[in-house]
């Protein structure tokens, strides 16, 4: 059963490690981002650029979502493949290669109308580069390095 807020909305209260898998209740965890988080677009890509490099793309997911589910209609898709990304790469990390395989390739998928003329300084070319590359590794593991040009 998850969490509930005083409203009855649902919320995760469990700690969570670096790569944000629950850990028991108790443990000492991996600070998570707030449920209502809400950022500017600088401000989120930034914060997201800084958690991919400290090798935390769970948070990073977190954060890009937020941004996802408030930006403008013709955005949206952008924010969601880029949100993507991040949760491929967190499977990547969790050694569940088969289903950062599926993430990263629906991602890739999803950024591509974005390439051309890629809003607010994004590499979205770059990101799907990467995103497509790690799809193709047959060696997908853990340990992969992996630098995405957010």
């Amino acid at each position: 059963m998850r969490d509930r807020d005083e409203t009855g909305r649902a919320r995760n209260a469990r700690p969570r490690d670096a790569y944000g898998r629950p850990l028991p209740r108790g443990a000492a965890g991996v600070p998570t981002m707030p449920d209502d988080l809400t950022l500017p677009v600088d401000e989120a890509l930034a914060e997201a650029r800084r958690l991919l490099a400290a090798d935390r793309p769970f948070h990073a997911h977190e954060v890009l979502e937020a941004v996802w589910k408030a930006a403008p209609e013709p955005e949206r898709e952008l924010w969601r493949g880029l949100a993507q990304v991040a949760v491929g790469i967190t499977h990547v990390r969790r050694g569940n290669a088969r289903g950062a395989r599926a993430l990263l390739g629906r991602a890739a998928d999803r950024l591509e109308p974005y390439a051309a003329d890629a809003p607010h300084g994004i590499d979205v070319a770059g990101v799907i580069r990467t995103a497509r590359e790690l799809h193709d590794r047959t060696d997908l593991a853990p340990d992969t390095d992996v630098r995405l040009p957010l």
